[in-house]
């Protein structure tokens, strides 16, 4: 009873495995198709349409995800360089959705979209991003410093600066920057006022006694 139990599953796994196997079959040529065609577009960089052919792709078959997030990653760049900072945000936020291990590159991509802007907070979020994956890469260090240091939080941009110099005490950037950044802390610090003079206090006659 039991092996006929268990022969009757295994031909019932194995009709259902046969059914996806024609799903699959019958799904993938579309996919297969799409994402060529999506290929082909961005070649002559017409990113409206490669991304809607691949996201059409990808809703079939998700393996083409990556694909579209490096369409989203190019387009990005592309609209950047064309000054379409709002557009070029909008594909890096779209393509870090779809590939989270991209997220060092795509961060990099979208924090200088966001210099270019002067959207510090933000770019800020990406570097700190960045930091927390590589925390002794000085690039991404000398950034935040600048970006501190833009945002007029001295002391960060100082204490930022200090890491720099432990880790590269000829950094160039860090030192000029460590200049300046004293300079102006001294200029924000108040001078400490000199003790008051003590006044002499008015004689007074003895009491009971009159001035002849």
């Amino acid at each position: 009873m039991n092996k006929s139990f268990a022969f009757i599953l295994i031909v019932s796994l194995a009709l259902c495995g046969s059914q996806v196997c024609q799903a699959e079959t019958k799904k993938n040529p579309e996919a297969n198709r799409l994402a060529r065609e999506g290929a082909e577009a961005a070649k002559s960089q017409d990113w409206d349409k490669a991304v809607e052919l691949l996201k059409k792709a990808t809703a079939l078959d998700r393996k083409y995800g990556d694909e579209l997030s490096a369409v989203y990653q190019r387009a990005g760049y592309a609209a950047a360089n064309e000054q379409r900072y709002g557009d070029a945000i909008n594909d890096y936020n779209e393509a870090l959705k779809l590939t989270p291990q991209d997220a060092p590159r795509i961060h990099e991509q979208r924090a200088a979209v966001e210099m270019k802007i002067q959207d510090y907070d933000k770019a800020l979020a990406d570097y700190s991003e960045l930091i927390k994956q590589k925390p002794n890469e000085i690039k991404y260090l000398n950034y935040r410093a600048y970006i501190y240091e833009l945002k007029n939080d001295l002391q960060n941009s100082l204490a930022e600066n200090e890491k720099i110099l432990k880790l590269d005490p000829n950094n160039q950037d860090a030192k000029t920057r460590k200049q300046r950044l004293e300079q102006k802390i001294a200029e924000r610090t108040p001078l400490t006022p000199p003790p008051r003079t003590p006044t002499a206090s008015p004689a007074h006659s003895p009491a009971g006694k009159k001035k002849p």
